[in-house]
């Protein structure tokens, strides 16, 4: 299959922001001797086997809905069905361009084991929260044949993301962070598709010709990239591709999910503004639609620190007593690969967001009392774990 490399976007280096390295990261990966054929293309015997009559979300690249791709559910041997016509049909179907997207394989099918988060992508909060609660995660499977894509968007919460080609190749376009508002049209919404001839229309797109060139990749069987928080991209299929995706946060990038949450909330704010004054609950109502527009709000942010804080405070505990009963064996293997000085880092990190809470007035009006967190004593807490595993030597004084 040839040998795999780890492509790197660096998000602070906006000159040069690519590099590629010759490790082998994905060769010995089960997904990748088991779901690919000799020649490199999807093994659609051997996946039939695996996963046959389960529902899987399948989007039409060929319509649109607001600035996405319309889905619908259908059985996993359909899709194959389709995309087996599909490319005896020399890669068209009067069904349009269909496309396996944001499918959780690794929480339907847990025990397949199919691939292994790369060491580097590991201390992942996002999915952590998500294991925690066992309702969702942000793990997901891309099928797709030649010509399928993703349009313009940057990822969930401003989260970092890495993707890896199980088989085919793709073609990122992507933009660095603050480049995007430049492609806003006169309504201050941004392009459905990039490479459109209606950005070249000043009059609906009036800043589109001050934006930069996108950074063109090409991404081959085998290769991973690590996509940096807010650099919004749009994705092609140019050969029939499998992909693994993530979005993943942590200690690095929480300090710009909590810019996007605020200015999340100042849109609601700005939207609804003319009621402010006709509602006793007003703030509590833009909780509630920000929680349905992104997917979060202030108080399930609070909560998301509560846990990442509260499994490190616990790995730290253990490491002093050797009592490891408190976390789930899986994220103690992940806390002990990173080691006490990383919980110790991700530690600081919560207390730093979480007095940034305190001085956020729209976090001070919010009933605390229904918080999970809260924040005076989980800062206390906090500081107590990383002064008591500094006094047992377990960290080196600063």
């Amino acid at each position: 299959m040839g040998t795999s490399r780890l492509i790197v976007m660096e998000g602070d280096k906006t000159d040069s922001p690519v590099r590629g390295t010759n490790r082998r990261f994905t060769e010995e990966w089960k997904c990748r001797k088991q779901w690919v054929t000799e020649d490199g293309k999807p093994n659609f015997q051997k996946l039939l086997q695996e996963f046959d009559e389960t529902p899987v979300p399948v989007a039409n690249c060929n319509a649109k809905e607001y600035n996405a791709n319309p889905k619908q559910v259908m059985p996993f041997k359909e899709f194959i069905h389709y995309w087996r016509e599909y490319i005896l049909n020399g890669h068209s179907s009067p069904k349009g361009c269909l496309y396996l997207k944001d499918w959780h394989m690794s929480r339907d099918f847990p025990e397949h084991n199919v691939y292994t988060t790369p060491v580097f992508f590991t201390s992942d909060w996002l999915n952590e929260y998500w294991d925690t609660l066992e309702v969702d995660d942000y793990r997901f499977v891309y099928m797709g044949p030649k010509g399928s894509w993703t349009p313009f968007h940057s990822d969930v919460f401003r989260s970092y993301s890495w993707s890896a080609n199980i088989c085919g190749r793709k073609k990122w376009l992507l933009y660095p962070p603050g480049q995007e508002e430049f492609l806003r049209d006169t309504h201050g919404n941004l392009p459905y598709d990039v490479t459109s001839a209606e950005l070249r229309d000043r009059g609906l797109f009036p800043h589109a010709e001050e934006a930069c060139q996108p950074l063109e990749i090409i991404q081959e069987a085998g290769e991973i990239i690590f996509v940096p928080s807010g650099w919004h991209h749009q994705v092609y299929n140019l050969e029939d591709t499998i992909s693994i995706n993530h979005n993943w946060l942590n200690g690095c990038n929480i300090d710009i999910m909590w810019q996007f949450l605020q200015t999340e909330l100042s849109s609601v704010q700005k939207e609804i503004n003319e009621w402010r004054n006709t509602m006793d609950s007003w703030h509590q109502h833009c909780q509630v639609i920000m929680k349905a527009c992104s997917g979060i709000n202030y108080g399930e942010f609070a909560s998301f620190l509560k846990i990442i804080a509260n499994n490190r405070m616990a790995f730290l505990n253990a490491c002093s007593s050797g009592d490891s009963s408190d976390y789930s064996r899986h994220l103690s293997e992940i806390l002990t690969t990173l080691g006490p000085y990383h919980a110790a880092f991700d530690l600081q990190r919560v207390a730093h967001i979480i007095e940034c809470l305190l001085c956020n007035e729209d976090f001070k009006r919010l009933d605390h009392s229904t918080l999970t967190l809260q924040p005076e004593t989980m800062l206390q807490q906090i500081r107590d774990t990383i002064q008591s595993t500094r006094g047992q030597h377990l960290l080196y004084q600063e």
